[in-house]
């Protein structure tokens, strides 16, 4: 069975030294015949003397990575003799710092290491889930986050993330749905490049940034049934159309790294697939940086019967174009690669094409010049409470407010006496900052028990308890990892607990004015290994709500998840429902000053959210088909409409969005049209809208989608204010790959327009593409 990305931590264990500070060195001159060392050069003259003077053991030493799963002393070793040329999972400056020095001063070609890290939504400081900030529709807020968890990464000496992840999900039982954009290229796109620049900065090697490593190549998020590492069936015109405009995105916005996928992609593991990795990605999109696999992702080639042992399988994975393999224990490019090559199994300029990107990379990042991190200054920017007001803000705009009947919120301060704030996630510390997080400081995580309370102050009493507990059928790998600081799973309650924990939730519930329940999963329940075959809420929590509601208090409803749940009749019965994902280090206070009105939530759902698990996939760019009339009832036992479609999210006020006007009513080949419309807060609140822009091809050479989203833009408005928005469309915004013409095309005739709020916008208006029926340029 194959061992996912962390399974095998609690057998190894943490690297758990505590180090003195290593000084910051500058390296030596360069000595007769070491002009890599020279720095007046440029990286490409550095790289190709590098090489030059590398043994076949060097060369595939550099394009191998491991785990750090144990203590310095078993590292330094494989360090000192070049073995390998990237570690991951070490956040310990001290012994970054320790390791870095053997590499350049006790190795014999002094080449610094590459620090890699699940870099997923924060380092310390914890930002909302992927999806959450995808719900902000807001492009520059995400780059923001992304540059404070680039200079908290960069300040322990990490190099490097993994992420953005940037795989199209539409399948909601997926569990990695929670680390991605949603279901829509062009507003993942558009977040892409958003990361990718906060990252990075405006160049690989801006001073405090770090390269940006969009996943998976390529797929991913298709997984048969939702399955977390089932294979992949695609068509071409589903993969170039729906799934790889995002990840071309992120390399047109200059991304250092890209990590190749786990599965098989239409029966061939993506990590040995030359024509995703080689001509598509390379040749098509005009990527120039350094492939990585996910974990053990060369070596599982084996396990897929696609290599016949783990030599083939390195073999395979370099001449595909995967430039570096991610390892569990020893690489089996550093163990076999040399030996390879000399049997002619690879020829040598293969694995130097391999060696000479990644080489690039470290010089590129300064790593030569500065292997170093000062220790100190680490600390301080770990501390910086100006992250904290930012993972705030950024949980703030990524609130979807789902339901407000009668505009039971906000709420008023000092309208309830007594608060009662119940369910599981409650007041779990834990939960609220989600999946991939490891270097979190639980202590500063604010729930949101505590951030009502704090909110509240002396103005009510506020009491919580948990009620019911989240627990996995299977339990999470996760469970079995050690990191210092971290939360430790709860015991599972045995029946008796279960019982008494239950009823004294709905005895607070009785004696409280108001109630605040939360809903949803916890953490461990979404993410990697984590896909559900249901959508329904886990455990008891049903109960839990019908005990509560029975009471005839009123009630709040605050669901926390990273997938869109089945809600059933709890939609129909609770007046007010604001979803939160898992909004991070300050996310109890972001949605306590959420509900007490202090901020009016204007997120917008990136993905459809079904009524139940038997609707999905489902999505709002599927195709007209011959029965549109139809569409909504494609079950005889319920509408086959979503619950709440794409772009969906309510406001304590009112927006009004004006019909769409066009500067010109053709797009003419290599012209634009603009598009002009007015949006107005006619409500009595300062708020946010998302004014989002859709089109449709009526005829050509394909069916298009009903809908497809091509612009977008946020916009916050005092009450009364009106503004008009402008959006240009242009050759790009109706080209399409055409699956009989195997290019990209466009199609001369008449396409639909709408603006408004959702995909279910219904402002309309239609515009011609002139010309002939053309191929176009692709992504370049």
């Amino acid at each position: 069975m194959r061992r996912s990305r962390l399974a095998l931590w609690a057998l190894a264990g943490a690297a758990t030294l505590s180090l003195g500070a290593v000084a910051l060195r500058a390296q030596a001159p360069a000595a007769a015949g070491q002009a890599w060392l020279d720095p007046k050069l440029g990286a490409e003259q550095r790289a190709d003397a590098l090489l030059k003077a590398m043994t076949l053991e060097e060369k595939a030493g550099q394009v191998s990575q491991q785990f750090m799963f144990g203590a310095f002393e078993n590292f330094a070793p494989v360090v000192r003799d070049q073995k390998v040329g990237s570690l991951l999972f070490v956040t310990d400056p001290a012994i970054i710092n320790r390791l870095q020095k053997v590499a350049v001063e006790e190795s014999r070609l002094k080449i610094p290491l590459l620090f890699g890290y699940d870099v997923i939504h924060g380092f310390r400081t914890i930002f909302p889930v992927p999806i959450g900030n995808a719900a902000s529709w807001d492009p520059d807020g995400v780059e923001r986050v992304q540059a404070v968890a680039a200079a908290e990464a960069r300040a322990v000496g990490i190099h490097w993330a993994f992420s953005p992840m940037l795989d199209i999900a539409r399948d909601p039982r997926w569990g990695r749905i929670v680390e991605g954009p949603g279901e829509d290229p062009f507003l993942a796109a558009a977040l892409a490049r958003a990361q990718v620049r906060g990252f990075q900065g405006p160049a690989l090697g801006t001073p405090g940034r770090i390269i940006a490593g969009p996943k998976h190549f390529a797929g991913y998020g298709a997984a048969e049934g939702g399955r977390d590492y089932d294979g992949v069936q695609l068509s071409d015109a589903q993969l170039y159309n729906v799934i790889l405009p995002p990840f071309a995105a992120a390399v047109a916005a200059g991304a250092g790294n890209v990590m190749s996928a786990y599965m098989d992609l239409n029966d061939i593991p993506a990590v040995g697939n030359a024509w995703l990795l080689t001509d598509v990605l390379r040749g098509q999109m005009g990527f120039q940086g350094f492939v990585v696999s996910d974990a053990n992702g060369t070596k599982n080639q084996v396990v897929q019967n696609f290599a016949s042992d783990e030599a083939d399988a390195a073999v395979r994975s370099v001449a595909a174009g995967n430039d570096m393999e991610m390892a569990f224990g020893p690489a089996a490019s550093a163990e076999t690669l040399a030996a390879s090559v000399r049997a002619g199994r690879l020829p040598e300029a293969t694995l130097d094409r391999a060696v000479r990107r990644i080489l690039l990379a470290k010089f590129r990042m300064g790593l030569f010049e500065q292997p170093f991190v000062d220790e100190a200054k680490a600390k301080a920017i770990l501390a910086d409470p100006a992250h904290r007001e930012a993972a705030e803000r950024a949980a703030e705009r990524s609130f979807v407010l789902l339901k407000n009947d009668g505009d039971m919120l906000p709420l008023r301060a000092g309208a309830h006496k007594r608060v009662a704030v119940i369910g599981a996630t409650a007041n779990s510390k834990r939960d609220m900052l989600g999946p991939w997080a490891f270097q979190y400081d639980l202590p500063e995580t604010v729930t949101l028990f505590e951030g009502v309370r704090n909110r509240l102050g002396k103005a009510a009493t506020v009491e919580t308890a948990p009620g019911v507990q989240l627990k996995r059928a299977v339990p999470s790998m996760f469970e079995t990892i050690t990191i210092p600081g971290a939360a430790k799973p709860e015991p599972r309650w045995d029946a008796t607990r279960a019982a008494q924990e239950y009823d004294r939730a709905v005895a607070l519930a009785r004696s409280a004015d108001i109630v605040i329940l939360t809903l949803g999963e916890a953490e461990d329940m979404s993410g990697e290994n984590a896909s559900r075959s249901d959508l329904t809420l886990p455990g008891d929590q049903r109960k839990l709500f019908d005990a509560v509601a029975a009471l005839g208090k009123p009630v709040v409803v605050v669901t926390m998840s990273g997938r869109p749940l089945e809600l059933g009749p709890i939609l129909d019965r609770a007046p007010a429902i604001l979803h939160t994902w898992y909004g991070g280090t300050r996310g109890g206070t972001a949605i306590a000053r959420t509900l007490f009105g202090d901020v009016n939530p204007g997120g917008k759902l990136p993905v459809t959210w079904p009524r139940t698990v038997g609707q999905v996939p489902i999505f709002y760019a599927h195709n007209t088909t011959h029965m549109p009339k139809d569409q909504g009832k494609r079950y005889w036992d319920i509408p086959s409409t979503p619950q709440f479609p794409f772009g969906y999210g309510l406001s304590y006020t009112r927006f009004t969005i004006g019909a769409p006007t066009l500067d010109r009513t053709e797009l003419a080949p290599g012209g634009t049209v603009t598009v002009s419309t007015t949006v107005t807060n006619s409500g009595r609140r300062a708020g946010d809208e998302v004014v989002q822009l859709y089109i449709h091809q009526r005829a050509g050479r394909a069916s298009r989608p009903v809908r497809e989203l091509k612009g977008f833009q946020r916009v916050t408005l005092r009450p009364g204010e009106r503004r008009t928005l402008t959006f240009t469309l242009d050759e790009a915004s109706v080209r399409y790959w055409n699956a009989a013409v195997k290019d990209w095309v466009v199609d001369p005739g008449t396409f639909d327009l709408w603006v408004g709020d959702s995909s279910d916008a219904t402002g309309h208006t239609s515009f011609t593409v002139g010309g002939a029926p053309r191929t176009v340029k692709g992504w370049k």
